[in-house]
């Protein structure tokens, strides 16, 4: 078998991508592929046509063809079963059989394509080993990327220590009435004048960061499997850095701790915050097993306040407490419990002290944790199905909260490995299928009283049991608890406060096992 290039095209003959695997211009192949469709025979069903020279092998892909252009002398059995790899090959890498969608992946499927065939010849490989081969990392990028984040720790550190020492040696020259000390080798005060503003400027910049850094992200959950492969990646270069160390390298480790994923789902900031502001989030963590049964659920609620006006230190927090499913509540140590509990106001026990300026203090906090299937806020059933040709899988939600509205909803399904893209039937909202991950999201932008239920279904090669856990995430303006700041008020005179709040329901995890 001699195959001379691959090439998808359009059905009036446009190449999108071809790949030639010998010495070939490029007038030459558009013009084989300009023809192609002209030697096609509308009345009759074939999978190959011939001309003097060379032999068209094709398949028919929606509005596209895939085809295999070969010597005369070849194979047909052997053309036909490269042409049903290249085929399968592409779902792998394009979400639709599209002109624009085969354009964005033109190189990954160029890359797919040199597995398959080299130098003309077939080469011995599945669907499986190609993908193996075109995602294979480079041990050399790997200890270049290692060494270029360390280095880049170093000098941010080394940036963020000069700082420091330039803001407190300005201080220190302010504190005892000098000029600050002047830097570069400028004696004038002039000079000084500039390396103290300088000090002031890195200083913003780069102690900034640092609060950025510390604040909690909430993140997307991702299921248990998913979350190991999710932090294989950063596994390799730590142990990269171990042996950088055994080799006499100075490196600074990196400080431990979360890595937010892309997907982290954030609840923008209230666009008007006034002087007092009450933030009130809830993440849920709950587990069902495939079968309906609800093993774990648990909600952790907080509201925090603050306040940038010493004039409204001194306030309470009026709450309303319509609580029915119960919780559990628990008040900071210093907030006034009697008072709590008699009337649902949050005030400071000493009430001549104020409340913290410019801090976040969290002021009652709350949990419950209950295994009543009638708690559940979203109901997932995924019922995959053995047929003939591998399972047809049906999966809907239901909203048991009507007074909840989710947003930036995604259901992950994981798919089995190596067995190509699902064969999407009725969906509700849209779907995303990744092929490196093998997992299939379900997209629904809002979930509400007016759209409460909603299904999915497809058909895909496997077992019943590739198809769990299913994972989901979202996010919402609505806390799931009923307890609600009506107002704030101030301690002499029980006025009214002007106040802001912001609701933030989250996902910490969320697994139907």
């Amino acid at each position: 078998m001699v195959l001379l290039a691959a090439a998808v095209c359009t059905k009036a003959g446009k190449a999108i991508v071809s790949r030639q695997f010998v010495e070939m211009t490029r007038t030459r192949i558009e013009g084989l592929l300009a023809a192609f469709p002209k030697l096609m025979n509308t009345g009759k069903q074939h999978t190959f046509v011939e001309t003097e020279s060379v032999r068209y092998v094709y398949q028919p892909m929606e509005k596209l063809y895939m085809v295999l252009i070969t010597t005369k002398n070849s194979n047909i059995l052997e053309d036909l079963e490269t042409l049903r790899l290249f085929s399968r090959v592409i779902p792998e890498y394009c979400r639709a059989l599209e002109e624009t969608e085969i354009s964005d992946h033109c190189f990954d499927l160029i890359f797919a394509f040199d597995e398959i065939v080299a130098l003309g010849y077939r080469e011995n490989v599945n669907l499986a080993q190609i993908r193996t081969f075109t995602e294979m990392d480079s041990h050399e990028e790997k200890v270049f990327r290692a060494v270029r984040e360390t280095q880049e720790r170093e000098a941010k550190a080394e940036m963020r220590r000069k700082a420091k020492e330039l803001q407190q040696a300005r201080r220190d020259a302010e504190r005892q009435g000098k000029k600050a000390p002047g830097f570069g080798g400028f004696g004038s005060s002039g000079g000084s004048s500039i390396s103290s503003n300088a000090a002031a400027i890195i200083t913003e910049n780069i102690m900034e960061p640092e609060k950025t850094k510390s604040a909690p992200v909430p993140t997307r959950p991702s299921g248990s499997n998913k979350a190991l492969k999710l932090g294989a990646k950063g596994k390799e270069v730590d142990n990269f850095v171990d042996k950088l160390k055994s080799e006499g390298e100075t490196i600074v480790t990196p400080a431990a701790g979360k890595r937010p994923s892309d997907a982290a789902k954030v609840l923008p900031p209230p666009v008007n915050v006034e002087s007092v502001h009450l933030k009130v989030e809830e993440k849920i963590s709950l587990t069902c097993s495939r079968d309906g049964g609800l093993q774990n659920m648990e909600v952790h609620g907080l509201i925090m306040l603050r306040v940038s006006d010493d004039k409204f230190g001194r306030i309470r927090v009026h709450v309303d407490n319509e609580d029915k499913k119960g919780l559990q509540l628990q008040t900071h140590p210093n907030v006034d419990k009697k008072l709590f509990t008699s009337d649902s106001l949050i005030g400071l026990k000493n009430t001549e002290k104020s409340f913290p300026l410019n801090s976040d203090v969290g002021v009652l906090k709350w949990r419950l944790q209950t295994t009543d299937e009638a708690l559940i806020p979203l109901t997932i059933n995924c019922w995959p199905s053995e047929s003939g040709s591998g399972c047809d899988v049906n999966i809907e939600y239901e909203l048991q909260e009507d007074k909840l509205e989710l947003n930036d909803v995604v259901i992950t399904i994981p798919l089995p490995a190596g067995v190509g893209a699902p064969v999407i039937g009725d969906i509700d909202g849209d779907y995303h299928h990744d092929a490196r991950r093998n997992t299939l999201e379900w997209t629904l932008p809002v979930i509400d009283s007016k759209n409460k239920t909603g299904s999915l279904e497809f058909s895909i090669a496997g077992n019943p049991n590739d198809f769990f856990p299913v994972t989901v995430s979202f996010v919402s303006k609505k806390n799931y608890c009923n307890l609600q700041v009506t107002k704030v008020t101030q301690v002499d005179g029980n006025s009214p406060v002007r106040y802001s709040t912001e609701t933030a329901f989250l996902v910490d995890k969320y697994e139907i096992l």
